[in-house]
């Protein structure tokens, strides 16, 4: 695909990079005109080249779309209604009249916010409740909510690593754990995505130098949709006396006969793992973050961790609505076995057409292959056209050559609607050249 040159002439491309070039060098020349000026900043101006290249291609952003009512398995977009493959509502329970009164009842009895951190402005039953439930469902000694996901792992990894420590995590692993081992100082290891063997490799030839070690993977990674092999990166810790940490953000919900996630999928039992991380704002519908761990670990994060005793504590209504979607998800898994059933049913209706889904298990997420990033930008903006919103993900997200469209599925989803967009996708991505 990299090598189609994004379905342009080598005319066309030429007179492009030309283009980008003289504007390149215009924004430099701005920077240095302007000396207090953000124009300086590496990344600003990586933005802005992208930006161009998209003004230049005729291209519209396909992000920042705003969707006028609830975007669940359907949504509406500039009046026009589609099938709607951009949420992660999994189980279909952003909409549920439960989990809206658990909110409306939260909020009537504490208001809407915490008003400060935990520490500062006390507790809230309903934090205590869904920390305890959140603990009881991996089996661990306690759990903590934070009000972000992605200050989740950004401050639990940098306040617990350091400058003498090793983190080996994939390849594929969210931003955010990046930015928390970032963040620390530690050595950070990626190993190529999903391969046990490479990090064991990487993992025996670091070890030694450092003094703590934490390996860091995904229970269902977000970008591929596939599966670790759970039980033997708990074996590769504990032969290297390294601490286990899943990311289990797209597992809860997703993964397992009853969505319990990545452990329940995979037959280990989760207090081999030393720490779980997960979201609420995927299948619990709400907004944060959670660590379930050994009680004297989080009963350390309550008290120290920055991004929990000084921010804001979770805002009681979405406190309460994420415990009320998980006791729903506990009590009803024929939702777990729709949303695995769509999943599976859009990834082989997409090979069956010649698309490559890449490594997707078809449990919630299936990414669908298309290499240049114009080219995938190209097929989502046709593809709304026809009824469909499924968004592209391009460089710099994944490499230039590796852009995709991902489309995450819903226990809403009716046949009908992965059979309509399946086909819809056949005739965007033919219309578009480069296929």
């Amino acid at each position: 695909m990299r090598g189609q040159g994004f379905g342009l002439s080598a005319g066309a491309r030429l007179a492009l990079v030309q283009r980008l070039a003289r504007r390149r060098a215009g924004q430099d020349e701005a920077a240095a005109a302007d000396p207090r000026g953000f124009g300086a900043i590496g990344n600003l101006k990586d933005w802005q080249l992208v930006r161009d290249a998209m003004d230049a291609l005729g291209l519209e952003s396909p992000f920042f779309r705003a969707h006028e009512g609830r975007a669940g398995a359907r949504t509406t977009i500039d009046g026009r209604e589609l099938i709607n493959f951009g949420s992660y509502d999994y189980l279909g329970l952003n909409g549920d009249a439960r989990l809206h009164a658990a909110a409306a009842e939260a909020m009537a009895r504490h208001g809407i916010s915490a008003s400060a951190s935990r520490l500062v402005s006390g507790e809230r039953p309903v934090h205590v409740a869904l920390e305890q439930a959140l603990a009881a469902h991996y089996g661990a000694e306690a759990a903590l909510a934070f009000v972000s996901g992605h200050a989740t792992n950004v401050t639990l990894i940098g306040h617990m690593m350091g400058p003498r420590d090793l983190i080996l995590h994939d390849s594929a692993i969210h931003n955010s754990c990046v930015e928390g081992a970032r963040l620390s100082g530690a050595r950070r290891l990626p190993f190529a995505h999903n391969d046990l063997g490479a990090a064991e490799r990487e993992l025996a030839a670091a070890r030694r130098g450092a003094e703590r070690a934490l390996i860091v993977v995904e229970g269902h990674y977000s970008m591929d949709g596939d599966v670790p092999d759970l039980a033997g990166f708990v074996r590769l810790a504990r032969a290297h006396d390294a601490w286990l940490m899943v990311d289990d953000a797209h597992g809860l919900g997703v993964l397992g006969a009853t969505g319990r996630g990545a452990f329940e999928a995979t037959g280990v039992d989760p207090s081999e793992v030393d720490i779980w991380m997960g979201t609420l704002s995927k299948t619990l519908c709400a907004c944060g973050g959670y660590v379930a761990a050994k009680a004297e670990l989080v009963d350390w994060l309550r008290h120290t961790a920055p991004g929990f005793v000084y921010s804001v504590g979770l805002p009681p209504p979405l406190a309460a609505s994420a415990l009320a979607a998980l006791r729903v998800m506990q009590a009803e898994p024929w939702r777990v076995a729709k949303l695995q059933a769509n999943a599976r049913l859009l990834r082989d209706l997409c090979r069956a057409r010649g698309f490559d889904t890449g490594l997707s298990a078809g449990l919630g997420i299936v990414p669908v292959m298309l290499g240049s990033s114009v080219r995938a930008a190209r097929v989502s903006a046709t593809l709304l056209e026809r009824g469909v919103n499924a968004l592209p993900i391009i460089f710099p997200a994944v490499p230039e050559g590796a852009a995709r469209l991902r489309f995450f599925l819903s226990a809403e989803h009716e046949e009908g609607d992965i059979r309509e967009a399946v086909q819809a996708l056949a005739a965007a991505a033919d219309s578009v050249p480069g296929g």
